[in-house]
């Protein structure tokens, strides 16, 4: 396993290209991995994440489980004629990390993820994937897969909660967005008609304890609910104090 960290070149077209669309960019990162076949349900698959840091500061956060051929993605992102490849991106190994792993630690994490549950409008309808939209309840949706997931975000002491009966976790929910981009619309007649497919994210920032290393591992290497090919899913950690 590798993860990989990758500066985007936002003074370029093509740079600011591939940060536009999900599809364009999902498209860009699965050519670094040429000779990869599709994963097993459940096993090691490539995940990546946006990382908008500043406006001049973006980066791509890649998890897979071979490393991956950067130099046609650079090329694309708007960097040319690279002396010095490190400078752009870095390749490490993770495994090691996914490893030393162990009950009790303590991590910063980020998570950008895409917080959808299934309702039912009327008896008898079937079931519709919605996304939640509030703070509130995309919060409750990472609070109800922790155990699941192997850690335990951590709590706050009482004199720090800002809400009472609320603001209980160090868990914070920003750059929420509703995302998407357009594909050819299976329904409709008439040929060349597009629809929307919206895909609605939010970017999770907190700490967590370690509860079940084996589960954990599974999700930083496998990802975290839906449209994990459209930048969702990938959770990383860092020592605590450090979010990215």
């Amino acid at each position: 396993m590798y993860l990989t960290r990758f500066r985007f070149n936002t003074n370029s077209p093509g740079g600011r290209r591939l940060l536009s669309s999900p599809q364009v960019l999902h498209a860009a990162v699965m050519g670094c991995f040429p000779e990869m076949l599709p994963s097993e349900p459940g096993g090691p698959r490539v995940l990546w994440r946006v990382d908008r840091n500043a406006r001049a500061e973006v980066f791509l956060y890649v998890v897979s489980p071979t490393r991956p051929l950067m130099d046609h993605l650079a090329g694309q992102a708007g960097w040319k004629d690279l002396d010095d490849p490190e400078r752009v991106w870095k390749s490490h190994d993770y495994a090691g990390f996914l490893d030393r792993l162990a009950e009790g630690q303590t991590w910063g994490f980020r998570l950008t993820a895409n917080p959808v549950h299934s309702i039912r409008r009327k008896d008898g309808e079937p079931t519709k994937v919605t996304a939640h939209v509030t703070p509130r309840h995309q919060a409750g949706w990472l609070l109800q897969r922790q155990d699941a997931c192997g850690f335990a975000i951590v709590r706050k002491n009482p004199d720090q909660r800002l809400l009472p009966g609320e603001d209980e976790y160090e868990l914070t929910v920003h750059d929420r967005n509703a995302a998407g981009f357009d594909k050819p619309d299976p329904r409709s007649e008439r040929q060349g008609k597009r629809m929307r497919v919206p895909i609605v994210r939010a970017t999770f920032d907190g700490r967590l304890t370690v509860t079940d290393p084996d589960a954990l591992r599974r999700v930083l290497s496998s990802g975290l609910g839906r449209a994990k090919a459209y930048g969702c899913g990938l959770m990383t950690l860092a020592p605590v104090g450090d979010q990215r």
